[in-house]
């Protein structure tokens, strides 16, 4: 019982550091996510694609599917931790 306990309190302490990094994130998160297909998105992409951009300008926002795919991640993520929260209040376990 006292290896559940020290791995528990660690998987505790990480999913916590996690979530506060997470929390942290929401605003560029939410940025990035009303960028993503706006107006600018679109004219930023076009000057990419015609050369206008500085060659070493890093530009994986500009990718089609870079933010998608993070969008599409996070996404997932919250609807796993949902189900978690369910199963554990079902179960009892919180």
């Amino acid at each position: 019982m006292e290896q559940c306990l020290d791995l528990s309190a660690a998987a505790v302490k990480k999913l916590s550091g996690a979530l506060e990094e997470y929390e942290a994130a929401q605003k560029s998160y939410k940025k990035l996510s009303d960028y993503y297909g706006s107006v600018r998105w679109m004219q930023d992409y076009e000057a990419d694609e015609a050369g206008h951009l500085p060659a070493d300008l890093k530009r994986g926002v500009l990718s089609e599917d870079a933010v998608y795919d993070l969008i599409m991640e996070d996404r997932a993520l919250k609807i796993r931790m949902m189900k978690l929260l369910t199963y554990a209040i079902e179960k009892q376990l919180i």
